[in-house]
């Protein structure tokens, strides 16, 4: 995985699947994604998942538009644009699939492991999903 930033945009597996977005306006891409990584326990969840399920937390994050458009991603805020809110089912199940993709003992988290900023993105992610 080529990175530049922590954030969850910030690198080539997360951008190359925003583009999946495109022409899209329902949420079954970002549903499915996280679904991936919900179903799977964090040891089991490969890296390039993990990466695609923070990715499709985020854009569920600015989808109630409690995360501002960031750098990297004009193809979320375009498919943002298109989409109705997510339903607060969708909402609890992208905080479900950044546990796991988070998850200390998964790879993506191994890869990371000594970059407080990641830490601190996904803490922000799932602060933006949990807020009332």
């Amino acid at each position: 995985m080529g990175a530049w930033s922590a954030e969850p945009f910030g690198n080539d597996t997360a951008a190359d699947w925003a583009y999946e977005l495109e022409g899209q306006t329902d949420w079954n891409v970002v549903r499915d994604a996280l679904r991936v990584a919900a179903d799977t326990e964090g040891s089991q969840l490969d890296s390039d998942a993990a990466t695609v399920a923070i990715a499709a937390a985020e854009v569920v994050a600015r989808g109630l538009g409690r995360v501002p458009g960031r750098a990297f991603s004009d193809a979320v805020t375009a498919f943002v644009a298109r989409a109705s809110a997510p339903s607060a089912e969708l909402v609890s199940l992208a905080d479900a699939a950044v546990v796991h993709a988070t998850s200390d003992d998964g790879e993506l988290a191994e890869l990371w492991e000594d970059d407080p900023d990641w830490h601190a993105e996904n803490e922000r992610l799932r602060a933006a999903l949990t807020t009332v």
